[in-house]
């Protein structure tokens, strides 16, 4: 098994790259097509940092499912990407990066939701029976699917 891990999904969205790239810079809209949010609708949540953009936080403090953490955007360029440091702590404690490119193709954008981070003990072992690809990737379509839905729906 790999030190590191990627996962990574793409989906097609009929919308300027700027209404796309508004609803993923802004932590604050993400509830409006985060998959983790129908998980657990009562989570807890807290903002801090700059409104969007660089320096954004966002923390959750969930049930076992959808667990503890913080995601904070470490990049930005504007209708390009969106970098972000992703923090768990509960269920298990992670750090990974998690990025969204919008690729420009005619009328469309194309955008890649990505995730990388090292293999802990943890993944490791749950590595054994599925991968994160397997675990994290389902939850990447619905969320780009949701997202797709939003932005279409307003554009």
């Amino acid at each position: 098994m790999s030190d590191t891990f990627t996962v990574h999904r793409s989906t097609s969205i009929d919308a300027p790259l700027a209404n796309i790239y508004r609803h993923i810079v802004d932590l604050h809209r993400m509830g409006e097509w985060s998959p983790w949010e129908e998980i657990d609708p009562a989570m807890e949540k807290t903002y801090s940092g700059a409104e969007s953009g660089v320096t954004a936080r966002y923390e959750w403090n969930g049930n076992r499912k959808v667990g503890r953490g913080s995601l904070e955007i470490t990049d930005a360029k504007e209708n390009e990407r969106v970098e972000m440091a992703l923090e768990f702590l509960k269920p298990f404690k992670a750090s990974n990066t998690t990025s969204f490119a919008l690729q420009p193709r005619g009328d469309a954008t194309t955008v890649t939701w990505s995730m990388t981070g090292r293999n802990t003990l943890m993944t490791r072992v749950i590595g054994i029976f599925k991968s994160m690809d397997a675990m994290v990737g389902p939850d990447f379509e619905r969320g780009l699917a949701k997202l797709k839905s939003l932005v279409e729906a307003r554009s």
